[in-house]
């Protein structure tokens, strides 16, 4: 019951999912957080998915090279790049 009455208050995941991306790039207003919230209360999949992309962005911001330069210059990532997300990956999903 409970669950239903969130699904039909929170945004659909199509619009979480772009909500996710842009509180990464600036704060959002607290009543989006808010729902926000309560979607991932509701929908597991949405929150692996905030959890998938902080992830992704801790290992992108801590990857950094002898010089300080980040290693970023090739479309694909490096092979220690991926390494780490893996790693990463599986450690919060054990």
């Amino acid at each position: 019951m409970i669950s239903t009455l969130l699904a039909q208050i929170t945004p659909p995941c199509k619009d979480v999912t772009q909500l996710v991306s842009q509180a990464m790039d600036r704060p959002l207003p607290w009543s989006t957080r808010f729902t926000l919230q309560l979607h991932y209360w509701i929908c597991e999949a949405c929150a692996r998915y905030r959890d998938q992309l902080r992830t992704i962005r801790q290992v992108l911001r801590s990857s950094t090279d002898t010089t300080g330069d980040r290693k970023l210059e090739s479309s694909s990532p490096a092979p220690a790049i991926k390494a780490r997300l893996t790693e990463a990956f599986r450690a919060k999903h054990e």
